[in-house]
């Protein structure tokens, strides 16, 4: 049988408050750490704001517009691994000519409209944890920080609807639900602390339990949404509707590209009364894929079911051979009991590990520290994480691990299954490499095309919760085909003169050629 306790989840989910404040990835060198300029990497000339243009903003926000050197460099970056190797360096992809922090709709839509009249680009930025740069202001222009406009509006516990500002933090949302109304939402991705409600919808994000609670497109009931122009738009806001297409979905993963959001209304569980837990061993990274596979079609959906290919395990876990599987279920002590007897049945033929895993892993999956200490010794790594049908998903794990592999300079790649769902998983690849300082941005880029492009062949998905942004773009018509050029009339239509987030998404810019992240044709 499983283990199994009753549920306080907060000294589980509740690993400390962060700062509620944009977290620096790793320290900015040269130049930036004695008040200086940074450098823009690819030597970008950033569209600068006419001393009028910068006044008129300031009116807008009651004077909370910025242009300190360091402090426009810091909001001109997130956690893109491949620009953290650059900070020794003092250097970012490119850097902004102001931050501006609006404190309410209205000021979002004066700003929007004064940067369209006088052709500013605009990037949104919450918490800037993205990893793919969806927040590096390419083409320089107005950073808008969304962070002000932060907290709990309404909590309706009757329809179980949250009403939640842009630049709330993960951490203190959930804690605050939990505490004064005794709900969750249910989204806990890794980076929890560092990331904020309307980051999570605009890169349409994941956390570890979305098998329970869904990812963030499944949760959100209604936007709020300033365009271009500085048009509001109000979308969603019922159960289900049946009143054309799905304006939500226009917005969720857009990237702030087609319009600022500006306001969400989110689903709402109960929280917890029952957790259970159990770890197994599998022979093969197969036969532990096709475990979760059956538990998930007899319509079980434990909130965490993560597989780790032996790789992976072993330099987590110290679990030598096995691939192993580890599995958490919280909810009504009826429900959780069901799904773990499922689980119990499924993994029969598995080896039954310590339970303690599971534990083990609750300590640690929060924790970010990592990456910037491999980056600051020289090492180039990343996560790569797509979706494949169940059918596909061995032959994509083949595949994009062994083309990883092949490529001269990695020295280790693995991978774990880490949200699964009726008709296929996100597989989660991992890989670090290392070569001369002046190959990295190479080394970086001909990993990210021999993964992605085995991925897509192999009938991947492009990204499963971490974006697209700079990074993924040039892959974008392949991964969409025909479907990129409806992508494209879109942003026209809703943002004629392009200032939004311009060359995210793969898409054309009218400020300049788009490097590195420009959709191949």
């Amino acid at each position: 049988m499983t283990a199994t306790e009753p549920a306080n989840p907060l000294p589980v989910h509740d690993q400390g408050l962060g700062p509620a404040a944009p977290t620096a990835p790793i320290v900015l060198a040269g130049a930036v750490a004695d008040g200086g300029a940074a450098v823009g990497r690819w030597g970008i000339k950033p569209v600068t704001i006419p001393a009028g243009v910068l006044d008129a903003l300031r009116s807008a926000v009651d004077q909370r517009v910025t242009t300190g050197a360091t402090e426009v460099a810091e909001a001109s970056r997130d956690w893109w691994p491949l620009a953290m190797t650059w900070a020794a360096d003092g250097e970012v992809a490119a850097v902004a000519s102001a931050v501006v922090q609006p404190a309410s709709v209205a000021e979002v839509s004066a700003v929007l409209a004064i940067c369209n009249d006088a052709g500013i680009p605009v990037t949104a930025a919450g918490g800037r944890s993205g990893v793919c740069g969806a927040s590096v202001p390419l083409f320089g222009g107005v950073v808008l920080d969304m962070c002000a406009m932060t907290g709990v509006v309404s909590v309706d516990t009757d329809s179980m609807v949250l009403d939640v500002a842009p630049g709330t933090f993960g951490d203190h949302l959930e804690h605050e639900l939990s505490t004064t109304w005794g709900v969750t939402v249910g989204h806990w991705p890794q980076s929890m602390a560092l990331s904020t409600v309307g980051g999570w919808l605009a890169c349409r994000g994941a956390g570890q339990l979305s098998n329970r609670y869904g990812k963030i497109e499944d949760m959100v009931i209604g936007l709020d949404v300033v365009l271009a122009d500085g048009t509001v738009v109000h979308t969603g806001g019922n159960a289900r509707q049946a009143s054309g297409p799905d304006l939500n979905q226009l917005f969720v993963g857009s990237e702030g590209t087609l319009g600022v959001i500006t306001g969400a209304r989110l689903r709402l569980h109960q929280m917890p009364t029952h957790r259970s837990v159990s770890a197994w061993g599998f022979s093969s990274f197969a036969d532990g894929l096709d475990a979760c596979r059956r538990i998930v079609h007899r319509g079980a959906s434990p909130a965490v079911l993560r597989l780790y290919d032996d790789i992976e395990a072993n330099r987590s876990y110290g679990t030598g051979s096995h691939h192993v599987l580890l599995v958490l279920d919280e909810g009504d002590e009826l429900m959780t009991s069901a799904i773990m007897a499922i689980v119990d049945a499924e993994c029969a033929g598995a080896q039954r590990l310590d339970d303690s895993l599971v534990d083990q892993w609750m300590g640690h999956r929060n924790n970010v520290s990592a990456l910037e200490s491999l980056i600051s010794k020289g090492f180039v790594v990343d996560t790569m994480e797509v979706t494949a049908p169940w059918a596909q998903l061995d032959g994509v794990y083949a595949g994009v691990t062994g083309a990883i592999e092949a490529i001269d300079g990695t020295l280790a790649v693995s991978a774990h299954q880490s949200h699964a769902y009726s008709d296929g998983a996100c597989l989660y690849v991992t890989f670090a490499g290392r070569v001369d300082a002046t190959d990295r941005d190479a080394y970086y880029r001909a990993v990210w095309d021999a993964g992605t492009t085995a991925a897509l062949n192999l009938g991947a998905s492009l990204s499963h919760h971490h974006g697209v942004g700079i990074n993924r773009g040039r892959f974008m018509r392949q991964a969409l085909g025909n479907g990129f050029d409806v992508l494209a009339s879109m942003k026209q239509a809703l943002d004629p003169n392009g200032i939004l987030n311009p060359g995210k998404l793969g898409l054309d810019s009218p400020f300049g050629v788009v490097p590195f992240g420009v959709a191949d044709t």
